[in-house]
């Protein structure tokens, strides 16, 4: 599709776009900033369409938060004008920090006003992105990522997806992923054979872990020469093409992770949130939030709970007097809780959706309850549940303000209001935002 469009643009809008407007029909533009005047090409145009979508290519009148790109392969001008896509990662990365946090708190008050039916000032809170134990407290929106997922080009090579698309692009660095990443090496790795590649470098500076999922099944000659071509300070696992268990081939085939002077172990196939000061943030938001109503004795569910980040100060305000209940979905991602709290009998971790153990449950209730749902949100389902346990206070964790605001614009239509929101710039250089919220019943 080579539709060339010269459009002005309007107000950022959730996804991370910018909104115009050609002959009365919506086009949702990437790579642009409010105010611009732009030349963009089409990507998704179909006539019968209610919206299309169209990514820039020339800057005809630029913002003044418009800034060089962070990351080559994601710099949308620099690549048409080089006759490729732009890789999917770093959407913001023209854009000034300052700048990507205003329009990510436009993007929450809007998506509140609009499903909430809330109007509210919401500010963007920078998160730095190395730790104070380090000695460094920069805040550039670089070096944050503990967890990175790439793709495998044709070559063999470590490429990244272009956006919506199967194109892949080869990298050769990555400026948003920890040094401990990047020293890895991966770009020089001869990977044929290899579809996807997994890592994860703990924040806290244990061995990262590389995880190869194999296009094809290889003999262990090949195997041997992936594990030789990775810095020996990796572990290296590899899951084969039917999707099997990872089998460890040099180290162990999970990471430990600490946050607030809590121990996790997270396997390869396990969640654990990305940017390397999230969880200690996060932790202390949630334990804001529902720390008044603990104490020794207390009964509280942390439901999706992936590895059990805030299961484990639940455990510890609660005391073996209190009850956890640890709710989540991935048969991996549960494991990993369950190993972790084996020796805690007053952590219940159970495996399986959310709505389902809380409905075989239904006479149960909880002082307090964490919600940290996928991007997808908790669902009216899991509301409903909640609104009739009425805990004293919920802490909702949201990695997608869309379906945060529908939520709580149920919690709310059940007579719950929102005592306070706090947002975090976990994710720089994207559209993303987490946002942390106290909710509780109506008198």
């Amino acid at each position: 599709m080579n539709t060339l469009l010269d459009l002005q643009l309007g107000a950022i809008a959730h996804g991370g776009h910018t909104v115009a407007r050609h002959e009365g029909r919506v086009v949702f533009v990437r790579h642009g900033l409010p105010g611009e005047a732009v030349r963009v090409r089409l990507t998704e145009a179909e006539e019968g369409k209610k919206f299309w979508r169209a990514d820039v290519v020339d800057v005809i009148e630029a913002s003044p938060a418009r800034r060089p790109h962070v990351w080559a392969p994601a710099d949308a001008l620099a690549a048409y004008a080089e006759g490729r896509l732009p890789v999917g990662g770093a959407e913001f990365g023209h854009i000034d920090l300052a700048e990507q946090r205003r329009l990510k708190a436009a993007v929450v008050r809007e998506q509140l006003e609009r499903l909430a039916r809330l109007e509210l000032d919401v500010e963007v809170e920078a998160v730095p992105s190395a730790s104070p134990r380090a000695g460094a407290a920069d805040d550039d929106g670089l070096r944050w990522r503990t967890r990175c997922s790439f793709a495998v080009d044709d070559g063999g090579r470590l490429a990244m997806h272009a956006h919506r698309s199967t194109e892949t692009i080869a990298v050769h660095d990555m400026p948003l992923a920890v040094d401990a990443i990047s020293k890895l090496g991966l770009w020089d790795v001869d990977l044929t054979g290899v579809e996807r590649v997994e890592v994860a470098a703990p924040a806290a500076g244990t061995p990262p872990l590389v995880v190869f999922t194999l296009a094809e099944e290889l003999p262990s000659a090949r195997l041997k020469e992936l594990v030789e071509a990775v810095d020996p300070s990796a572990s290296v696992s590899a899951v084969g093409p039917r999707g099997k268990t990872p089998l460890t081939l040099r180290g162990h085939g999970s990471v430990a992770e600490e946050a607030g002077g809590y121990h996790y172990t997270v396997t390869g196939e396990g969640f654990w949130q990305i940017h390397r000061r999230a969880p200690e943030t996060l932790m202390g938001a949630v334990l804001d939030a529902v720390g008044p109503v603990l104490g020794t004795g207390a009964a509280v569910a942390d439901l999706y709970a992936g590895a059990g980040l805030f299961t484990a100060p639940l455990a510890a305000a609660v005391g073996p007097s209190g009850s956890v209940l640890s709710v989540e979905g991935s048969p991996g991602t549960s494991r990993d809780a369950r190993r972790t709290f084996k020796h805690q009998r007053h952590v219940d971790v159970v495996q399986g959706r959310v709505e389902r153990v809380l409905r075989q449950r239904s006479g149960g209730r909880f002082d307090a309850v964490v919600l940290d749902p996928p991007r997808a949100g908790a669902g009216r389902e899991v509301v409903r549940q909640l609104v009739d346990a009425a805990p004293r206070a919920v802490a909702y964790v949201a990695c997608d303000p869309a379906s945060f605001a529908r939520d709580l614009g149920w919690f709310r239509e059940a007579g719950w209001r929102l005592e306070w929101l706090r947002a975090f710039d976990l994710y720089p250089q994207t559209h993303h935002v987490e946002t942390v919220a106290l909710l509780r019943p109506g008198s």
